[in-house]
């Protein structure tokens, strides 16, 4: 209650209380009968006014201390309805809480010695209650009661207790200072991981953090490996909230029949990037190196192939032409020849391939379409040669079977991509006009100030899920680089100097990490990406990546760390190892008697009692209490080393009135007012946010 003193001693009676009670009765005494106090009547009434003030002062004291009793066993609930998610252009809100000091630290060990766990545990009366809650159940005559005693409410002294688990006492410690908590945008450049257990408060940040993204006017990408529909159902009300529903996407695997379509290898600066962001995903260790080069390869001739015919490169089309060289190498053959070979080539070709002997045929080109065949002897007896065409060549005169076992270990990964409905939603169809299905790249949502969720569906196809994800992430690290390099206008009459801010949320990013993702760290930000990353425990991660010290890189691009209650404890060290040692008081209680040694002294022994103050070293907070952390609870290490202890709000039950009752609603929606971007360069790409309590 005060710093004045080494040792607080709150856990104690309010003794408070006893003065306070005899300065009101010395002051209504004064009042109502100064002469019993030998005061004049003026007198009295100065008298009673400080009385009162003493009473009024020790009373508060006294209710101090009763308030934190009360808090270390339940404290209050702290609701909030989203339409009241303060939303700052200079701040970013992480809920309510308080700053952690040395003086919170020594409370909390305060509440560990056993002589006071009465004002921390609760009562004999409140166990019996939870027994009784059973006992009378089922109980004909007693149902009644057994319901009220587990009702919560103001009149009932023995409810139950929120059902959040953990130790109050991690919050009551600093109750008197909570505050709301803010931490400065330019923080959040530094990239932000929050880790936590399932079901304790993850998607509720996340939640806090969207929406202020949302109504701030950034742009907001949600990659949810789950695909949460809830979580989906969220960003688009704040997106409907803020005004910016005609720029929202939806891209969800488990849904595709409502999704939104994106290619992604069909935006590049290099044609180059389509074959890395296709055999990035393939394995490199060992012999795989070797295999995964020549993949690489492979795609790379494919690709120049069909950008040079005019074609969009997508995933559909790598694997048919991987697989089966000949029909791209002849389309790509007849469009360059015109204009290189002599006239009359084609019926040279022709002939050729009229006339072809199998038995003449090189060994390594028998099997092979006779036009192709043709088209390649031909164009080498001429001495022509192309880049691509020379590719083309070389690729299609491997013999077929060793070809086959160079490109193996591609074509898993281009099946898991390319299978089912999944290909219509990541390979589309541009010339397909009937499909309604919108198309959306990544520059197209940076420069319209877009809102995307995706969601990969990882609980049906956790391997399809991480192939989707990992191309979004090479292929918006493509953009990133793009932006830094050019910045977001390049190529346009009017350019704008500022980048944009672009917040990615990654929620369960275990599941997505990979070589993808740690360029995104570390090297993105100057392109304005600032990444929020959600996840169980560290240890997910390391087995992910399968590298203790490729995770340590990636723990090591996070600036912020905010924790809930993790139930690892390597996990909670990463944020109790970067706090320091704080001094704890403890009070020693000393006594003792000593005979006299002198037989004519009149004094036969002497005692003495001390109150001894001990001061030793103790970590600011400990894994336990990480550990122990109720639901919606955590801590905060932001700016630089500052430890805040948060509670997050949890949601108010009145109906969101820009909530969607369903996903066809979105849908719906979404056909109506999506923006197709054919014109972006004259709206705004930043909207306005409407007024705060706009619903």
């Amino acid at each position: 209650m005060t710093e004045r003193y080494p040792v607080e001693a709150l856990l104690r009676p309010p003794v408070e209380f006893y003065s306070a009670g005899v300065a009101a009765c010395a002051a209504i005494i004064a009042v109502v009968a100064p002469w019993a106090l030998m005061m004049t009547p003026t007198v009295a009434w100065g008298a009673a006014v400080i009385l009162g003030g003493v009473a009024v002062w020790r009373g508060r004291q006294g209710w101090w201390i009763v308030r934190y009793h009360r808090n270390l066993k339940r404290l209050p609930e702290f609701r909030m309805r989203s339409a009241e998610i303060p939303v700052s252009r200079r701040k970013l809100y992480l809920g309510r809480g308080f700053r952690w000091r040395q003086k919170h630290t020594q409370r909390l060990r305060d509440t560990i010695r056993p002589e006071v766990q009465h004002y921390v545990e609760p009562g004999p009366l409140y166990h019996w209650a939870r027994r009784r809650e059973v006992a009378w159940e089922s109980t004909p005559g007693l149902r009644l009661l057994a319901a009220a005693l587990a009702y919560r409410s103001w009149w009932n002294p023995l409810a139950p207790l929120p059902p959040v688990g953990g130790k109050p006492a991690l919050h009551a410690v600093g109750c008197d200072e909570e505050e709301d908590v803010y931490t400065d945008l330019g923080e959040r450049v530094g990239h932000t991981l929050v880790l936590g257990t399932t079901r304790v408060g993850k998607t509720r940040l996340a939640e806090l953090l969207i929406a202020q993204d949302i109504r701030r006017g950034d742009v907001t990408i949600v990659i949810d490996p789950k695909g949460d529909a809830e979580l989906l159902k969220r960003v688009y009300a704040e997106a409907r909230r803020a005004g910016r529903e005609d720029r929202f996407h939806m891209f969800h695997l488990g849904y595709p029949e409502h999704s939104a379509r994106y290619n992604a290898v069909g935006s590049f600066g290099r044609i180059t990037e389509v074959a890395s962001r296709t055999s990035r995903q393939l394995p490199s260790e060992g012999n795989s190196a070797a295999f995964r080069e020549f993949a690489w390869r492979f795609v790379n001739i494919v690709a120049q192939a069909r950008v040079a015919l005019g074609y969009r490169p997508a995933y559909d089309q790598i694997l048919q032409d991987v697989t089966n060289i000949e029909p791209l190498l002849i389309e790509y053959y007849e469009h360059w020849l015109p204009g290189v070979a002599p006239e009359g080539w084609r019926d040279e070709v022709g002939r050729r391939e009229a006339n072809m002997d199998e038995r003449r045929v090189p060994r390594n080109l028998q099997g092979r379409d006779k036009r192709a065949i043709a088209l390649v002897l031909y164009v080498k007896e001429q001495g022509l040669s192309d880049p691509v065409a020379d590719g083309l060549r070389s690729a299609m005169e491997y013999d077929k079977t060793y070809f086959d076992k160079i490109v193996a270990s591609l074509l898993p990964l281009m099946e898991k991509l390319t299978t089912g409905k999944t290909a219509e939603l990541i390979s589309p169809d541009y010339l397909d006009t009937d499909d309604p299905r919108p198309i959306f790249d990544w520059r197209e949502v940076i420069r319209t100030g877009g809102v995307v969720y995706v969601g990969l569906d990882a609980l049906s196809d956790a391997d399809v899920a991480a192939a989707v994800g990992n191309s979004m992430f090479a292929d918006l690290c493509s953009v990133a680089g793009q932006m830094y390099k050019h910045g977001q206008d390049d190529g346009l009459p009017e350019r704008r100097l500022s980048m944009p801010t672009v917040n990615v949320h990654a929620d369960e990013f275990n599941e997505l990490i990979g070589d993808e993702f740690v360029p995104l760290l570390n090297k993105a930000g100057g392109a304005g990406f600032q990444v929020t990353a959600y996840t169980q425990t560290w240890s997910d991660v390391e087995a992910r990546i399968g590298s203790k010290p490729k995770a340590g890189q990636v723990a090591g691009n996070f600036n912020t760390l905010v924790m809930l209650r993790v139930k690892e404890y390597a996990t909670a060290e990463m944020l109790t190892t970067q706090l320091p040692q704080v001094e704890v008081f403890s009070l020693m209680q000393v006594s003792g008697t000593n005979d006299a040694s002198d037989p004519d002294s009149d004094q036969h022994f002497s005692s003495r009692n001390e109150d001894r103050i001990s001061v030793t070293e103790a970590p600011l907070l400990t894994p336990a209490d990480v550990v122990t952390l109720p639901k919606g609870q955590g801590f905060a290490l932001v700016e630089g080393g500052q430890l805040y202890k948060l509670r997050l709000p949890l949601p108010s039950g009145e109906a969101d009135p820009v909530m969607p009752a369903s996903l066809d609603e979105i849908t719906e929606r979404m056909a109506r007012d999506y923006a197709t971007g054919d014109a972006w360069w004259q709206t705004d790409p930043v909207p306005t946010p409407p007024p705060e309590d706009a619903a």
